[in-house]
């Protein structure tokens, strides 16, 4: 008889000669087979109907002894007993998880070497036709004692949270869903970096440049927000993504600058969040504002961060010597597009290349005889700095160069990021 040819009880009499196995075990082996019946149900119905062959190919005497094979054993060979630890596992599992809020779930399962090896012998032998993996029955049978337990509903594509049967260690490990707050930050004072700086000299260990705190910056704008997030929800810390970021001297106003921060490990979900932008804002002192925020999921940040936003600034320049007239010309020479190598200021940490970018619209606001302060609309990653003041060539055209005298940035304004609205706002 071919291997195509062979019937349940072929199979299952193969099965059972490779040694003691428990129902679970042997009705997985068909589980593509029958829907309806749990492995366990289909491994007793199959152990039955081989246990009546077996009488009615006897001498009929009931008294006879079922064959041992056909017998439930003390202890399975290929799962090593675990479908009898499901109750333990299911409560170690809700241990772990404790007094975190969450709707759903999902468990999986890390086999131990031993278990992964007596599978994979039963499956040399026999097949794996009509059969499932081990550990897909050790997550949905604990999952269900999960969700009957608790109420909560188990989600295959974005659970809550991941609970990780580690078979081995008889440990259980959390994967905690993260959650995405988004809105918008305007930042008030300057000296401000929009990120967490570690100190240059060590890293973030700590030294004496730092003053022992790791840092470059005392604060940043993350941190200032991330604060009384990480206080609401019960978190382990947070990542910010911006849409793009201002120099630590400018300064964030207009509508401010979208932003996500996602919230690593919550241990509370559902957060009030008109509740929760009075509480950042009073926390930051003025120094940062937030608003607009409203929950988002992942693919928010990768909207965010893939798409390219230009800016608008508004630049105060120190500009003695040069007349208005001069300037507005200045201006609009610098209108289109610009060929810029890598500044001198980041060179440390961007490759040295020339970029084009787009100046859409470059206007004096206001002239003061030695300052002026100049509205510049440009395409995203343009250094408006080096725009001004040149960089010693590096940026060409440039305001200075046009005009031909010292022209420099003296305060700097982020006033609108442009076409965020339908990424990032409700």
């Amino acid at each position: 008889m071919s291997g195509d040819d062979k019937t349940i009880p072929d199979i299952a009499r193969a099965i059972l000669d490779e040694g003691l196995i428990c129902d679970h075990c042997l009705g997985r082996q068909f589980a593509k087979l029958s829907t309806g019946l749990t492995n366990k149900d289909r491994g007793a119905a199959i152990r039955l109907v081989l246990a009546m062959t077996a009488d009615m190919a006897g001498t009929g005497d009931d008294d006879e002894p079922t064959r041992p094979d056909l017998q439930i054993p003390e202890r399975c060979w290929v799962c090593n007993g675990i479908f009898e630890e499901l109750d333990t596992w299911a409560s170690k599992a809700m241990d772990a998880i404790g007094g975190r809020e969450y709707e759903t779930f999902l468990v999986g399962t890390r086999l131990s070497g031993l278990l992964s090896e007596n599978e994979e012998l039963l499956w040399e032998a026999v097949g794996t036709d009509h059969a499932e993996p081990l550990k897909s029955e050790i997550n949905r049978e604990v999952g269900k004692l999960i969700a009957s337990a608790t109420g909560k509903e188990v989600n295959f594509t974005e659970p809550d949270i991941v609970c990780l049967l580690e078979i081995a260690e008889g440990t259980v490990e959390l994967q905690v869903k993260s959650e995405y707050i988004c809105g918008r930050y305007q930042k008030l004072v300057r000296g401000i970096p929009q990120t967490r700086w570690h100190c240059r000299e060590c890293r973030g260990a700590g030294c004496e440049r730092c003053g022992f705190t790791g840092k470059m910056y005392q604060e940043s704008v993350d941190e200032l927000i991330s604060a009384k997030v990480v206080e609401a929800m019960d978190a382990a810390d947070t990542t910010f993504h911006g849409a793009g970021r201002e120099d630590i001297d400018a300064l964030m106003l207009g509508d401010g600058r979208p932003f996500v921060l996602e919230v690593n490990e919550p241990g509370k979900r559902v957060a009030d969040l008109e509740r929760l932008t009075q509480d950042i804002n009073g926390y930051c002192e003025g120094k940062v504002v937030v608003s607009g925020l409203h929950f988002v999921d992942h693919q928010t940040v990768r909207n965010l961060k893939g798409a390219r936003h230009d800016k608008v600034y508004l630049a105060t320049i120190s500009c003695a010597g040069v007349d208005r007239d001069t300037l507005v010309s200045g201006l609009g020479e610098i209108t289109g597009m610009i060929r810029q190598r890598t500044p001198t200021r980041v060179i440390h940490r961007r490759a040295d290349l020339v970029r084009k970018r787009t100046v859409r619209s470059s206007l004096l606001e206001s002239f003061a005889g030695d300052s002026a302060v100049v509205r510049i609309e440009c395409e995203a990653g343009l250094y408006v700095k080096e725009l001004i003041f040149g960089d010693s060539g590096r940026t060409v055209p440039s305001l200075a160069g046009v005009v031909g005298a010292d022209v420099v940035v003296t305060e700097l304004d982020v006033v609108e990021v442009m076409d965020a609205r339908e990424v990032v706002d409700k």
